[in-house]
């Protein structure tokens, strides 16, 4: 019988979190240790590392991963990794040696730490890091910099941390609310593993969500069903920018659309803890590794994959995993390559001349015959209020959606993009 992919690194599940007595006894021990405040970001990171997710990881970065992971998409072992894991702080009083509490902004003790390394990162070496992680593949320093400090969130992110990093192994004590806010939804990866063993699935093919379903998800995840034993539409419910929709909303959404449109068996509706770095072509690559840990074997990857505003070309996110060394190079020691695999989509849309859904590599008409279809330009309509073209979502879909814009009390400008206008299609 045929076996899922195996965990990333080589390790097998990698999970910082505590259970039973354990996790009894290192609650009370982290009342007493020094507190540090995180951001959210680096919460849902703990919680990945906590269930697995981030596996071979068992803490936070030094400076020679994140060095060797901004550089060479590789970790200071030779693992690959592709975007930075690290704890920030502005915290002076810490030090190498010390075990410290890790606590979320409202109090929330998410794990403890012991530091085995505290590193100041200057101006210029977050900067360098933004360019190695967020700067598309076809932009120079100067181009990139006139309009990622002020419009790229990631960037943003990045360029706000604290002073230093903290290095170390953690052990999780809380996987947040994440179990209770989306029940059934929210599933580990030794969970997504079980379920899909059940089933009797080997080959399986994740499609990640960060917007809410249109007819081009539906219609790539019936694509990754056709030719996989199953599907797992894998939606972030984590943190998002000013102006997206809430986990809340695209899950019950998704919820709709598999009840109404999928055959259940081939399908699992899931969501996993992180924000969102809007890191493009290398959040792809992320979002590829720590699918292997969820036993995904495929990761699908559409137009402008994690992109944001017009950074990244329609693709770049596919020719990345062109660049980097797979599980078949046998230079790489067992379990340090990706095995996952992109499952590469081109531009989808829906053609009233084929009177369906396709691509560009299937349909031979005109621009002017197809809808355009992108979770931009739908969230831009809800949230004017304008009128959303035929067949760009399922009606029963725009019911949940138009609900919650009514709702709204203060409303976010979204912003149009090229790709999401249809404007960079020949």
């Amino acid at each position: 019988m045929a076996k899922l992919v195996p965990p990333h690194g080589g390790k097998g599940l990698v999970e910082c979190l505590l259970k039973g007595s354990a996790l009894e006894s290192e609650i009370k021990k982290a009342a007493g240790l020094p507190k540090i405040v995180i951001s959210d970001r680096v919460k849902g990171d703990l919680i990945m590392l906590g269930i697995g997710g981030f596996s071979p990881l068992n803490g936070f970065m030094g400076k020679a991963d994140w060095k060797g992971v901004c550089e060479k998409f590789m970790l200071a072992d030779g693992t690959f990794w592709p975007v930075p894991v690290v704890c920030d702080t502005n915290d002076e009083a810490c030090k190498v040696g010390d075990e410290v509490a890790l606590v979320g902004a409202k109090g929330t003790v998410y794990a403890t730490m012991k530091i085995t390394e505290k590193y100041a990162l200057s101006a210029d070496e977050k900067k360098w890091e933004c360019e190695q992680v967020f700067k598309g593949n076809g932009d120079d320093s100067k181009k990139f910099w006139e309009v990622a400090e002020s419009d790229h969130p990631g960037v943003q992110m990045v360029m706000k941390q604290g002073k230093y990093n903290l290095a170390g192994p953690v052990k999780v004590l809380s996987e947040g609310d994440y179990r209770e806010k989306f029940p059934g939804v929210y599933l580990t990866p030794a969970e997504i593993r079980a379920e899909m063993e059940k089933r009797g699935w080997a080959t399986v093919a994740a499609l990640q969500l960060r917007n809410p379903m249109h007819r081009s998800h539906e219609y790539l995840a019936k694509i990754a069903a056709e030719v996989c034993d199953g599907v797992v539409i894998h939606s972030l419910i984590g943190n998002l920018k000013a102006g997206d929709i809430p986990a809340d909303v695209r899950i019950k959404c998704i919820q709709t659309l598999i009840e109404k449109y999928f055959v259940k068996n081939y399908v699992i509706n899931a969501g996993y803890p992180l924000d969102m770095r809007y890191a493009g072509p290398r959040e792809a690559l992320l979002h590829a590794t720590f699918r292997q840990n969820y036993g995904i074997s495929h990761m699908l990857i559409g137009r402008d994959h994690a992109g944001v505003g017009d950074f990244y070309t329609l693709f770049e996110a596919q020719e990345i995993f062109d660049r980097i060394p797979y599980a078949k190079d046998e230079k790489k020691p067992a379990g340090k390559a990706l095995v996952t695999v992109p499952m590469k989509i081109d531009w989808t849309f829906y053609c009233k001349k084929c009177d369906g859904m396709a691509s560009m590599r299937t349909c031979p008409h005109t621009k002017d015959d197809r809808v355009i279809l992108s979770g931009t330009k739908l969230r831009k309509a809800l949230s004017e209020g304008a009128e959303v073209v035929d067949h760009f979502g399922r009606d029963e879909v725009l019911v949940i959606l138009r609900e919650y814009y009514s709702g709204l009390t203060e409303k976010v400008e979204v912003k149009m993009q090229k790709a999401a206008s249809g404007s960079a299609m020949k």
